[in-house]
């Protein structure tokens, strides 16, 4: 690691103190954090396993859900390990690379994520608005291809903050992050070169991501609302809407976390440094925490299957 009239000179590894301002109780925190990860890999694995070995499963509703349940595994694993080595072993150093490839693959799967869930709501819009041509719209091959382009324009639109990074910002003030992981922002705020570059990218990247999918998911769930309410039988339309119910709450827990974390990093210069670092770390475990708790209450096959691993020889 090189010196240059007191800044760093691409500095071989980074310092991530966790949460700033509550390092005395980070032990502590680690336990609720830890838990919500075990309960969140081990809700998700038991929909995919559950979706994998029902035939009757094998279409495209449930088979976006799978994906959003693989996503949610991989998201969590890339932060938890790191994160409670920090509050629970004093392990807080990360080398540069390592920091930059957590930092790809939080923001890619974070992209990925909101990708599955726009699939998920176009699915719900063609199936109750078009049920007709649902069969032949999501067919193998669209899924297929869905789940490619949400992967690779995650992977693209990510990487290209990363060559930022590398080949941009080559003088630091510290190595020291006042962070829980390597998020994007956090570690180029501590470059002296000019970074107006990095954060207009990073900008664009999120509205590009996030702005683009939540317009269409709302536009296709303003659409399902006035199709519902235009059903002449009540049941009808409360089925129709049952429908959607689940993956209403997963969209809404989803974003609303995403857009508090976002704007509080950027703008809420007033906010304390833990409450920006807590909304973050939520931001990534909640979801996976929450979604297949959601879908295991609100979606009744995925209810029933659950129980019959469970209880499988009362069942029978």
């Amino acid at each position: 690691m090189l010196t240059f009239n007191g800044s760093i000179f691409m500095p071989s590894a980074f310092i991530l103190i966790g949460i700033p301002g509550l390092e005395s109780v980070q032990c502590w925190i680690g336990i609720p954090f830890s838990a919500m990860y075990l309960i969140g890999v081990i809700g998700n694995s038991l929909i995919l396993v559950i979706i994998k070995h029902e035939n009757s499963l094998h279409i495209p509703m449930y088979i976006f859900l799978a994906m959003l349940a693989a996503t949610d595994i991989a998201l969590n694993t890339c932060i938890l390990p790191k994160m409670l080595g920090i509050f629970w072993f004093h392990s807080p150093e990360i080398s540069f690379d390592a920091c930059l490839l957590q930092m790809w693959l939080i923001h890619s799967f974070q992209a990925i994520e909101s990708g599955i869930l726009l699939a998920m709501a176009l699915d719900r819009y063609v199936a109750i608005c078009i049920p007709l041509r649902h069969a032949t719209i999501f067919s193998q091959q669209f899924l297929t291809h869905t789940g490619l382009g949400v992967t690779l324009r995650a992977a693209i639109l990510i990487i290209s903050s990363l060559g930022l990074i590398k080949c941009c910002l080559k003088h630091y003030r510290t190595t020291v992050v006042s962070h829980s992981y390597c998020e994007h922002m956090a570690i180029v705020k501590l470059a002296i070169e000019d970074i107006r570059v990095n954060k207009i990218y990073g900008l664009f990247v999120a509205f590009a991501i996030l702005g683009f999918d939540i317009i269409f998911i709302t536009l296709s769930y303003v659409q399902i609302f006035i199709t519902v309410f235009q059903l002449p039988q009540k049941e009808a339309r409360f089925k129709a809407f049952n429908t959607c119910i689940a993956h209403i709450c997963v969209f809404l827990q989803f974003y609303l976390l995403a857009f508090f974390s976002f704007f509080t990093h950027r703008f809420g210069s007033h906010i304390p440094p833990y409450v920006h670092i807590l909304l973050s770390n939520l931001y990534l475990l909640l979801p996976p925490f929450l979604n297949p708790i959601v879908y295991g209450v609100k979606t009744k096959q995925i209810r029933d299957h659950a129980l019959k691993v469970f209880f499988f020889k009362k069942v029978t």
